[in-house]
């Protein structure tokens, strides 16, 4: 049920759900674990300044989960997410 309600708001744009969706892709939680739909829902709200969303993407880019890994990117990702108080987390 989370899965329906976080994509009807994840599809209004709202980067929370894009977020808390990607989440559910990266561990397979109520959907097939799909790492690039993760990081394409990560992506989206990171680009709104989501802070959860900026750390997830720069993990995933870290590990190369659905992307090439870039150590670049991930650490871009990771600052920016810290920067605005989001402490670097595992995957």
């Amino acid at each position: 049920m989370a899965v329906s309600w976080y994509r009807k708001a994840a599809e209004q744009g709202v980067a929370r759900s894009q977020n808390n969706l990607g989440v559910m892709y990266r561990n397979g939680y109520g959907v097939p674990q799909d790492y690039a739909m993760a990081v394409s829902l990560f992506q989206k709200a990171a680009e709104q300044g989501d802070a959860d969303a900026q750390n997830n993407l720069g993990v995933m880019y870290e590990h190369g989960l659905g992307v090439p890994q870039d150590y670049v990117l991930s650490h871009m990702w990771l600052n920016l997410a810290a920067s605005r108080g989001q402490d670097a987390q595992a995957v």
